[in-house]
């Protein structure tokens, strides 16, 4: 058995009948199924997507740091990598900790864009090639062939009034905008305000060429991202639209951050008087203590003014 067989027996399978044994328990509308399979899929995996978003968090708090590693060791790239794997081990932070979560998402948001695609058929070629993912479920065949409209659109064809555009690109380019960080480096500020644009700007073209329905999953899942990243490290990017500040999340990588902290030249250098400090000297006295025996503080002389209101002299003033 190949791996596309495999991948169509696993996966492919069991999430395009689930869209269609769904479809007949949300009034035989497709619309309400594909964006309640969505949030479904979502609940499913919430464990590995707000981990992917705490360690995509942690990183770009650490991001300050590697771009001074790359800076200080940018002629010893052996030096540069010992030293980098040193910082996430010191600061707790996996580079692959974002990675790996989303590897294992993308085939679940694979099956279900395929599953979209392949139900929405609107010719007997595509009905033909549907009848062979189909399990013997009286309930599937059934519903089949399902009903394109939802709302104004035809699911089956791209919005023509361009709706779905608009909001496919204006939710990827708030999510996007969430994930950004300030950075004083213009090689990085380059690439975020590139990718800031490029990615609503290629989605949304997308969209006026893809079915209306795989864009209608496109605007579930990202509002869904949106608020899960939200809830996550706050509004990041948008706090200064907004006029909101971004809330102290991620405490625990933000602490192990702080304390890979390197340490400052001027922590070396020890001012005159506090050598001693609350250190224990001999005799057991504290340096305060020894401070106040050696260096006794001056008298000052104080003035008494005289009664009568007279001076020093016997006049009045």
């Amino acid at each position: 058995m190949d791996i596309g067989a495999i991948w169509d027996l696993i996966i492919l399978q069991p999430m395009l009948n689930s869209l269609i044994a769904l479809c007949s328990v949300l009034f035989n509308n497709f619309g309400l199924t594909i964006i309640a399979l969505t949030i479904i899929v979502n609940a499913l995996m919430l464990p590995l997507t707000l981990k992917q978003l705490h360690a995509s968090s942690a990183m770009q708090e650490l991001q300050p740091k590697l771009s001074e590693l790359q800076k200080k060791h940018a002629k010893d790239k052996q030096k540069l990598a010992a030293e980098q794997m040193k910082l996430y081990k010191e600061s707790g932070i996996s580079p692959t900790g974002c990675l790996l979560p989303m590897l294992v998402q993308m085939p679940i948001w694979l099956a279900l864009y395929q599953s979209i695609i392949r139900v929405l058929a609107v010719t007997p070629e595509d009905f033909l090639g549907l009848s062979q993912y189909l399990y013997s479920w009286p309930v599937v065949y059934s519903m089949v062939p399902l009903g394109n409209s939802f709302l104004w659109l035809d699911l089956a064809t791209p919005d023509k009034y361009l709706v779905l555009p608009i909001l496919v690109g204006g939710a990827m380019w708030v999510q996007q905008k969430m994930v950004m960080t300030p950075s004083a480096d213009p090689r990085q500020k380059s690439q975020s305000q590139m990718m800031l644009w490029m990615m609503p700007l290629m989605f949304a073209f997308f969209t006026l060429q893809f079915p209306s329905g795989l864009a209608l999953f496109w605007v579930t899942s990202t509002v869904i991202r949106v608020v899960l990243q939200y809830f996550v490290t706050g509004w990041g990017g948008l706090a200064g639209i907004f006029g909101a500040k971004k809330p102290a999340r991620d405490k625990k990588y933000k602490k192990r951050i702080a304390q890979v902290e390197e340490p400052s030249a001027a922590a070396d250098v020890v001012e005159p008087g506090q050598a001693l400090g609350e250190e224990e000297v001999s005799g057991g006295q504290t340096g305060e203590e020894h401070r106040r025996q050696s260096y006794p503080a001056p008298s000052r002389t104080v003035k008494h003014r005289p009664r009568g209101g007279k001076t020093h002299r016997g006049k009045k003033r």
